[in-house]
């Protein structure tokens, strides 16, 4: 499995960013995928999930606070492409982002698990820096 991360660079604040996610030996259509991002000296969070499956859950969405109205995860099967679309870009923004998949969906809370334990697979990282 390989989750193959591109689109980071160096962005003024306000400009965009789209950060694209391609798998191979996995597909975005079952479980639960997402970005995550670590800055230097804190832990690794969650940006924003999606569950990629079919059901009452397709397309359910989970976003930090931080990046609501602003940050967009999308998914295109044909490529088996997870995307990250960040607008409106901030200084705080700036982290290695991350993408990962194969997590659970918790009925219980209605959203896609934020753990980086949660995770199976993660791909290398993209450095976005926003200045």
């Amino acid at each position: 499995v390989q989750l193959v991360e591109s689109g980071g660079g160096l962005v003024q604040p306000g400009g965009s960013l789209r950060l694209s996610c391609a798998a191979s030996a996995i597909t975005f259509t079952s479980n639960c995928a997402g970005w995550f991002r670590q800055a230097p000296g804190k832990e690794r969070e969650a940006v924003a999930t999606m569950f990629t499956g079919i059901g009452a859950a397709a397309g359910s969405t989970y976003y930090d606070d931080s990046v609501k109205g602003r940050f967009t995860i999308s998914q295109d099967n044909a490529k088996n492409t997870l995307y990250l679309q960040m607008n409106s870009l901030k200084p705080e923004d700036t982290a290695i982002y991350y993408c990962a998949a194969d997590a659970p969906f918790s009925l219980s809370y209605d959203t896609c698990a934020r753990s980086t334990a949660d995770y199976a697979y993660w791909g290398q990282g993209t450095q976005v820096t926003v200045s």
